[in-house]
């Protein structure tokens, strides 16, 4: 609107001061096709580039006393379909529009020289032209810089998107590992023991036979979490902790859940209980069930394990120990449980140990209370 108004008073000024009045309609005509082509531009750019092209031509050969009417205010406009073009094409493409604004500032200066009067110096054809070529360069130039920034800033977001989606996945993985599988080995370990309790050689049977589908069944449970991705993503920087609905208080019930006649698995705790961060809860509850869980699946039983904590006011000490059964049992290819915990010990700011010695494995896990940390 305020190119417009400009471009009116100086028409109105150049038909006071003698410019024929078919001058200032093409003028006033190309001044209206220039605004129709910024606007156009906003959803055709193209279409908005070459409206603004073909008013610039109009202006170009159109004679006007005293200046060229490429100086109105509203050939702005045609800028600013340049700049709309070269954010939203190719480069290539852009580079075309570039190449057609320089080659018609030069159209405008040549036909500028041909009428200019003999008593103007042709020199400042030049300059003006040198002048229109900075301008239209600097435009193309600072529109190319900020399409790139922007490019740059939309890599930038969708990387942050793929490494989110990544560390859900892994966070999923992570769960499903350690809750489903837990629960399985459970399971398991259940119907042992209750095939070796029961008398009848059938029942006994049929129940190992169950017992031998779980844990077929946890293998392909295994199998089917590694298409969900590594078993450990790095944290992002800033990333909050998963929301996970367990607490220190579901200790005792899930060490309860894993005893069974052939299992005596024992929870103690000394020391007052100190406040912990989400993610130091977290990691201490799955050590829990993944210690246990790998005794009751890798230890043929009878096994005896004994989830013991240690509060200071420091930090928290978790031992998962267990007497190394009666024997090692086949437990088919390495899982990546111990890895997952190890990734959630170091994210609570803890640190994870795993020690086999000669009456069985222990892992123990240290992690800092909120008055230590």
């Amino acid at each position: 609107m305020v190119l417009a108004l400009l471009t009116l008073i100086v028409l109105t000024g150049a038909r006071l001061f003698g410019a024929e009045l078919w001058q200032v309609f093409a003028a006033a005509g190309a001044a209206v096709l220039l605004h129709v082509g910024a606007v156009v531009a906003h959803r055709r750019p193209w279409a908005g580039y070459a409206i603004g092209a073909l008013a610039m031509l109009v202006l170009a050969l159109t004679p006007f006393p005293g200046w060229s009417l490429t100086m109105l205010p509203s050939a702005v406009c045609f800028p600013m379909t340049l700049w709309r073009l070269t954010t939203l094409v190719s480069l290539r493409s852009s580079v075309v529009a570039l190449a057609v604004a320089l080659l018609g500032i030069v159209l405008t200066e040549l036909v500028a020289w041909a009428r200019l009067p003999p008593d103007i110096l042709g020199w400042t054809r030049l300059i003006e032209g040198g002048l229109l070529m900075l301008t239209v360069g600097g435009v193309w130039l600072a529109a190319l810089l900020i399409r790139r920034r922007h490019e740059a800033g939309r890599r930038a977001e969708s990387e942050r998107l793929a490494a989110a989606v990544a560390d859900e996945r892994a966070s999923i993985r992570r769960d499903l590992h350690d809750v489903i599988a837990h629960t399985v080995t459970v399971m398991v370990a259940r119907i042992e023991a209750a095939a070796v309790t029961t008398a009848d050689q059938a029942t006994r049977r049929e129940l190992g036979d169950i017992a031998e589908a779980g844990r077929d069944a946890h293998q392909g449970l295994r199998a089917m979490l590694a298409t969900l991705g590594p078993a450990t993503v790095p944290p992002r920087a800033g990333a909050r902790p998963r929301q996970v609905p367990i607490s220190l208080d579901a200790l005792s019930d899930l060490v309860a859940s894993a005893a069974s006649p052939l299992h005596a698995v024992t929870f103690t705790e000394v020391g007052e209980r100190r406040p912990l961060s989400l993610s130091a809860e977290v990691a201490a509850v799955r050590a829990v069930q993944e210690g246990i869980t790998n005794a009751l699946r890798h230890l043929e039983p009878p096994v005896e394990v004994t989830v013991h904590l240690r509060w200071t006011p420091a930090e928290l000490v978790v031992e998962v120990r267990d007497n190394g059964g009666k024997a090692l049992r086949d437990g088919g290819s390495p899982g990546t449980g111990l890895m997952g915990i190890e990734e959630r010990v170091r994210t609570a700011g803890g640190t994870l140990s795993v020690d086999d010695g000669d009456e069985g494995w222990v892992l123990r896990v240290r992690l800092p209370t909120k008055e230590g940390a």
